[in-house]
């Protein structure tokens, strides 16, 4: 009985560790403010917000400008079809950037009034194009919605408003299923899950709280065993899908979001401050 009591207590803890890991490493620096990291046709791509570029950079190589003037560009990401898709922090706008360069506005306005700025990207892969719409970089007297939201770009083009109850909703990402979703609030540090159906979000409830720290919780991505790898206060925290929170990895700077590279699960690139840096795990 033992013996099986202690085979049971070497699993159990075995799911609360995450796996061995390096770093983690910087790989590129001298930015103002970076964001948005998202592997891309071989590359790593990233915001840096202020310098209004996105710039790009071959793993072993220096970074080389990718896009500028970039609207002060925040989150990215690609969508089912193989197109960049930006969150334009500047310009207040999503886009799809096209084979030839040229851009094409996908959100803009709600109810006929300017989005506020908007910031994170989740891709479903029907198509749906979801993202966050905090205030960030915007004064009180540009706002002209009376509330922050979540919203849904429809595969016919359409805008859907998904929530608007959170306080300046930040990072996005769906689990591995694509049947619940993430969304962080940054200035509350705190993560929230819903139950995705049909496209409509349900049954809201609190995931993980950081505010015992100093700072701010941001981008997130999952994965393939639904693991969530937070963006947060002094770095990386990873939470199993209970919620149960494994490991904080320290990184320098305030840490804003997380990508994973050719690799899922194995190269995770974050993006803190004016720096990137570079985490493998075994």
């Amino acid at each position: 009985m033992r013996f099986y009591s202690l085979i049971l207590i070497i699993f159990v803890f075995s799911q609360c560790v995450t796996a061995q890991h390096n770093g983690p490493e910087k790989i590129a620096d001298g930015f103002i403010f970076t964001e948005g990291p998202l592997w891309f046709e071989g590359a790593l791509i990233f915001s840096d917000i202020p310098a209004n570029t996105i710039y790009r950079v071959i793993p072993g190589e220096d970074p080389e400008v990718f896009i500028r003037p970039s609207a002060n560009s925040n989150g990215l990401a690609v969508d089912v079809s193989g197109h960049l898709l930006i969150a334009q922090h500047g310009a207040r706008q999503m886009v799809r950037m096209e084979d030839n360069d040229t851009y094409t506005t996908l959100a803009a306005t709600y109810n006929k009034k300017k989005l506020n700025s908007p910031n994170d990207i989740a891709v479903h892969p029907d198509g749906s194009i979801y993202f966050t719409d905090p205030p960030y970089g915007i004064s009180p007297e540009e706002e002209e919605l009376d509330f922050t939201g979540v919203y849904r770009i429809a595969p016919d083009g359409s805008l859907h408003l998904l929530e608007k109850g959170l306080y300046n909703p930040n990072g996005i990402a769906f689990s591995p299923g694509h049947d619940k979703l993430y969304i962080s609030t940054s200035d509350q540090r705190e993560v929230y899950i819903y139950e995705v159906n049909s496209h409509q979000l349900q049954n809201k409830r609190l995931f993980a709280s950081q505010t015992e720290y100093e700072g701010a919780s941001d981008g997130m991505v999952t994965d393939d065993d639904g693991n969530l790898y937070l963006a947060g206060p002094e770095g990386v925290w990873i939470y199993s899908p209970e919620g149960d929170l494994k490991e904080i990895i320290n990184v320098p700077g305030q840490t804003s979001n997380v990508a994973w590279g050719a690799k899922k699960g194995k190269t995770l690139y974050v993006t803190s401050s004016d720096a990137v840096y570079l985490i493998e795990f075994n």
